[in-house]
């Protein structure tokens, strides 16, 4: 008989997954099913591990040049986003999703409360013209990374307590649902902060939608999104520049327009196989924001094409085992659960890096598990612990 020294899907089963040791056999607590989606764990963790190095690669500079220190992005993304978010996920991926119906409205209701917090001299934080940061000494927090999670918990917990018949009517699902985003729209608008309203407004139709919402209602629901997103171009003299610029990138290259073209310039410069990971010219003080919103760029510099792709084809992957997970819920909450928080995911993504490459207009959108922010990296880890565990309650069919 042979001995096995280590088996690598026993060692991530005993860490991951329901078992105990008796004798030095590992044996399942009960018969059913209760593994975490292993191709989903693995992705994640290679995924986090890459954007670790990217921003290690990306930040070298601005590090350096801002605060004396290389690796001062880096190190704090681990100390206060990879450790917390990695305790965070593992809890949550072994606390059974179901609970976390109990508190859904406390959780919501004490996100509205941060959001508003930070209007409170003293307490918030302003920087680039935005009021978005909540001062907790030595960190500072983001309470809109906190709601994204604590509506897409709201939302499942409501409709899924509703009923498909009480979804679909006017006044008991859609204008209550309407209200819901007002709420936190004036607040998140109010910072201000449209790109991060408009990723609430996407998930939470992609929530709405699932749970069968009246299709004249989604209809309504994409006129007046459309109508408030030309609103709040027209609205504010930032977003009217951003969008002017999305049009004509040429318009004030050194000015409004710089952003986008040095992201543009990157890109290019990095051809089919990229210049080499920390070969990126552009970090050196000319790409703005290289740690957060145009790291897809240093990307596509260092990378090339093909590294860029290979980004794409992770966060298309991790979307295809989310909405595997949700069409295999065992229940409406979860179903509706997973569905939010892979929507969360990949429309985040995909917003970032339609903007960089100038699909979109700039939004100010990180790239989820590779752009610098310890609050964004907490609760996108934390979401993930959700959805893992969602997978333990799948119904098995191919995973």
């Amino acid at each position: 008989m042979g001995l096995v020294l280590f088996d690598s899907d026993l060692f991530f089963e005993c860490a991951f997954f329901d078992y105990s040791v008796t004798e030095g056999m590992f044996l399942k607590r009960n018969t059913r099913e209760l593994y975490v989606d292993r191709k989903l764990l693995f992705s994640l963790v290679a995924f986090v591990i890459f954007g670790l190095i990217m921003l290690a690669s990306a930040g070298v500079v601005f590090g350096q040049v801002r605060f004396g220190d290389e690796y001062y992005f880096l190190k704090r993304q681990i100390l206060y986003g990879v450790v917390p978010g990695v305790i965070a996920c593992f809890v949550l991926s072994r606390v059974d999703y179901r609970n976390l119906k109990k508190i859904a409205v406390p959780f919501f209701i004490f996100s509205v409360l941060c959001l508003a917090v930070v209007f409170i001299p003293g307490i918030g934080i302003s920087a680039y013209g935005a009021t978005r940061w909540i001062d907790m000494g030595p960190i500072s927090f983001q309470p809109s990374e906190m709601m994204k999670l604590a509506l897409i918990l709201y939302l499942s917990a409501w409709l899924s307590s509703r009923g498909r018949r009480n979804v679909e009517n006017l006044h008991e699902g859609f204008l209550p649902f309407l209200g819901i985003l007002v709420v936190v729209g004036f607040l998140i608008l109010k910072q201000p902060d449209a790109g991060t309203f408009g990723l609430m407004t996407l998930v939470s139709f992609a929530i709405f939608f699932s749970a069968g919402a009246n299709i004249s209602h989604i209809f309504t629901f994409g006129f007046l999104s459309i109508a408030g997103f030309f609103v709040m171009v027209r609205s504010a003299a930032y977003r009217w520049d951003r969008f002017m610029v999305f049009l004509n990138p040429e318009l004030d290259p050194q000015g409004k327009g710089y952003q986008i073209n040095q992201a543009l310039l990157a890109i290019g410069s990095g051809g089919i196989f990229g210049l080499g990971l920390g070969q990126s010219r552009q970090k050196f003080n000319y790409l703005p924001e290289p740690v957060t919103d145009s790291i897809y760029a240093i990307i596509a510099e260092e990378l090339g094409l093909i590294g860029s792709v290979a980004v794409l084809m992770f966060i298309v992957f991790l979307a295809y085992r989310g909405y595997s997970i949700a069409s295999r819920a065992p229940d409406a909450f979860g179903k509706l659960l997973a569905i939010g928080i892979t929507s969360w995911i990949f429309f985040q993504a995909f917003i970032n890096i339609a903007a960089i490459t100038g699909i979109i207009p700039l939004t100010g959108m990180t790239l989820p598990f590779v752009s610098y922010g310890g609050t964004s990296f907490v609760f996108l880890l934390a979401a993930t612990g959700i959805l893992l565990n969602i997978s333990r309650y799948a119904t098995i069919k191919s995973r």
